[in-house]
């Protein structure tokens, strides 16, 4: 009896001794795959870390003070305020000629009704449209100035009934085709606008 208890004791410590090593084994390759990963506290490459005199200078003074600090000790002032600036410009509209560019890439496309192909262009006509809307809407000459291209599309906007499905596309082919063809001639005949 007392050698099956120690047989049983001994199975126990070994099951408990295979465990631990299994635990300690994923354990270790956890850590290992942690290794290169970095917290949020840290800098990363693209990012300067901030200098020990701007973080005194956030802590006792103002943002001002702390960006100017960084500028002097190691000139991440200059990026950051492009970074700022870049992110600025891609919160403002898209100008019209860059809208505009876009829609006349599909003007020598084509498809065959019913293709793959065809709910792909047609797909991509109407995006470029609301694109399009969208910049002439935000222009500086204002909505005004674009009043026919504006009602062209809200013409088209209202046939589609806010179904941009491949069938409702297709459907509509003729009206949305003819849309994009119209402001093609009438951007043609305001060069002003996209050159």
């Amino acid at each position: 009896m007392f050698i099956r208890t120690r047989a049983r004791a001994c199975v126990r410590a070994r099951a408990a001794t295979t465990a631990v090593t299994v635990t300690a084994v994923l354990l270790g390759t956890f850590l290992t795959g942690c290794a290169g990963t970095r917290t949020s506290q840290e800098p990363t490459d693209d990012v300067a870390a901030a200098s020990p005199s701007a973080s005194a200078a956030v802590a006792g003074g103002t943002a001002a003070d702390a960006e100017s600090s960084n500028d002097a000790v190691d000139g991440a002032g200059p990026g950051a305020r492009a970074a700022d600036a870049a992110e600025a410009a891609g919160d403002r509209p898209e100008a019209v000629r860059d809208a505009f560019a876009g829609l006349q890439a599909t003007l020598n496309d084509t498809c065959t009704p019913g293709s793959s192909g065809c709910a792909h262009f047609l797909g991509r006509v109407n995006g470029e449209l609301a694109r399009l809307d969208k910049a002439m809407k935000a222009d500086s000459k204002g909505p005004g100035h674009f009043k026919e291209p504006l009602a062209w599309i809200d013409t088209l906007r209202g046939a589609l009934k806010g179904d941009a499905s491949t069938e409702n596309l297709e459907k509509h082919r003729s009206e949305l085709l003819g849309t994009r063809d119209r402001i093609n001639t009438w951007m043609q005949d305001h060069p002003e606008d996209y050159r």
